[in-house]
C-alpha cells in the first residue's frame, strides 16, 4: 500500500460520475504524480449512497450544511423536491469507512458539493449561489479526523505529505 494515501472525489480523475452524468477532472501534474505512485483512492459517496447517473441535483436546505445534516437539522432535498438525504449520510459513511480501509489520513473532494464541498456549497436555493461550508461527506470525514482539501488546496496538501 503506498504510503500517504488520499480519498478523492471520483470525479476530479474524470469519472463520470456527477449528477449531470460528467466527470470534472482536475488537471494537475500532482494528480498525475499521485496516480503513479498509487496514492490516489477514488470514491463517489452519492454513488456509494445509492444515486444513480444522471440524477437530479440536490442541495442541502435552508443554508444549512452537512455538519446540520448529519445532526438531523438540515435536509438534502433534489431540485424536484425528492429528499435524498439518506442516501447522502449512507454515501458519506461508506466514504469514512473506505477511507478508512484504504489508509487515508488525507482527502481531495470536488468543492461545491452537498456531499464532497470543503469550502463552498450551494445554498438550497437551486440559483448557483454559494455559502462557506461542508457537504455531508466532507463534514463526516472531518469530523473522524481525515484532513480535507479542496481542489484549490492541492499544494497545500502535498506541502502535508512531505
Amino acid at each position: 500500500m503506498a504510503a500517504g494515501r488520499i480519498l478523492i472525489s471520483a470525479c476530479l480523475l474524470g469519472q463520470p460520475v456527477r449528477y449531470d452524468g460528467k466527470g470534472k477532472p482536475l488537471l494537475h501534474p500532482l494528480i498525475e504524480q499521485w496516480k503513479g505512485e498509487g496514492r490516489l483512492v477514488a470514491f463517489c459517496p452519492e454513488l456509494a449512497g445509492g444515486m444513480s447517473v444522471p440524477r437530479p441535483p440536490a442541495e442541502i436546505e435552508d443554508g444549512l450544511n452537512g455538519e446540520d445534516v448529519l445532526a438531523g437539522r438540515a435536509r438534502v432535498l433534489e431540485l424536484t423536491g425528492g429528499d435524498v438525504t439518506a442516501a447522502f449520510i449512507d454515501g458519506a459513511r461508506r466514504a469514512l469507512k473506505h477511507a478508512r480501509d484504504n489508509g487515508c489520513l488525507h482527502a481531495l473532494l470536488i468543492d461545491g458539493s452537498p456531499s464532497c464541498g470543503s469550502l463552498a456549497i450551494y445554498d438550497g436555493n437551486f440559483k448557483g449561489v454559494k455559502h462557506a461550508g461542508n457537504g455531508v461527506t466532507a463534514a463526516l470525514l472531518r469530523s473522524e479526523g481525515i484532513a480535507i482539501y479542496a481542489p484549490s488546496q492541492i499544494e497545500a496538501l502535498a506541502a502535508k505529505l512531505c
